[in-house]
Order: C-alpha cells, then sequence, then structure tokens
C-alpha cells in the first residue's frame, strides 16, 4: 500500500496537476477574486427582546424565603444528627495526693573525730549526706544509722527502716 500511494506522489501528472493549481490560485489573487464582505451596521432596532422558551418567573418563588416551611419555635426536640454515645462519660477527676513516694537507698554512714554520724542516702538519682537528726525530707528525719540499717521517721511517729543497699520506697505527706 505504502508503494501505490509513493508511486502517485512520485508521477509526472501529479506533478503538472499540482503545478497548474498553484498558478490558477496566483491568477486568482492577483485579480482580487475575494467575494464581497456582509455590511454590518447600527441601526435600531424595532423589534422587541426575544421570548425565552423557559418560564423562569416562576422560579423565583420558588427560593423566595416565604416559601419556606414555618419550623415551630422553642421546641424541645433533640437534633437527630447528634448524638452523646461516642462522649465519655463525666467522671469528677481524682482527688489531689496526699503523699509522695520516694525511693530511698541507704549507702552508709561515716563518722569524723568530734562530729555526729553523717548517713548517706541516694534519693532517686541524687546524694545527700544528712546527719541524725536532720531533717532529710520536708517532713522525714533520720532517727538511727548502724552498720546495716537506717532508721527514719516523720512527724507523725511512723518508722521506716532501710536495710544497706537496698532500694526502698518511701512515703512522705505532702506539705
Amino acid at each position: 500500500m505504502k508503494s501505490s500511494l509513493a508511486d502517485i506522489l512520485k508521477s509526472r501528472w501529479f506533478a503538472i496537476v499540482v503545478h497548474a493549481g498553484l498558478w490558477i490560485l496566483l491568477v486568482l489573487a492577483i485579480m482580487g477574486f475575494s467575494g464581497n464582505l456582509p455590511s454590518f451596521n447600527d441601526t435600531d432596532s424595532s423589534f422587541s427582546a426575544p421570548q425565552s422558551p423557559i418560564p423562569v418567573a416562576g422560579l423565583e418563588q420558588l427560593s423566595s424565603p416565604a416559601a419556606w416551611p414555618k419550623l415551630a419555635e422553642n421546641t424541645n426536640n433533640l437534633n437527630p444528627f447528634s448524638t452523646k454515645h461516642f462522649f465519655p462519660p463525666q467522671v469528677a477527676p481524682p482527688p489531689a495526693p496526699t503523699t509522695r513516694k520516694f525511693e530511698v537507698t541507704y549507702q552508709g554512714y561515716y563518722q569524723s573525730e568530734n562530729g555526729p554520724l553523717q548517713t548517706m542516702l541516694k534519693l532517686g538519682t541524687n546524694f545527700i549526706i544528712a546527719p541524725v537528726g536532720s531533717r532529710m525530707l520536708s517532713n522525714l528525719f533520720v532517727a538511727n544509722a548502724t552498720m546495716q540499717f537506717l532508721t527514719l521517721t516523720n512527724t507523725s511517729a511512723k518508722t521506716n527502716v532501710l536495710p544497706l543497699n537496698t532500694p526502698r520506697e518511701v512515703e512522705v505527706p505532702i506539705q
């Protein structure tokens, strides 16, 4: 199929027809054989506006607020589009804690020549050195220290005995 189209385009008579057509177009262009344009003039129209085949006058009444239904005012009806199903129940917040817990480890004690016993305590990640009889925390005092145990007490006479190098949780009242 490609060879037959190529043969037509290469033929001598096709070249003569195209050449003659181009000469005819050139002669027509020189002679001004283009035709006339239609004349468009500004004139007053005596005709009325065209009528629309769609009656739109009735559409204005459809969207006016007067056509909307009147809703009953101040009804106690629930909104059908909202629900309280997915809200968690209202729970009172827990009361503020009255005590606080600390992890205390008794590390031992030392004593200088004429000084009191100095206890070494690890409170969480901090190290504290407190003499026997002094305040260790807000309401917790060092009562006694031995080679194996440390005794802590508070103002309400509650005692805690801590063994050496053993972390223990001590509960202290909050002031």
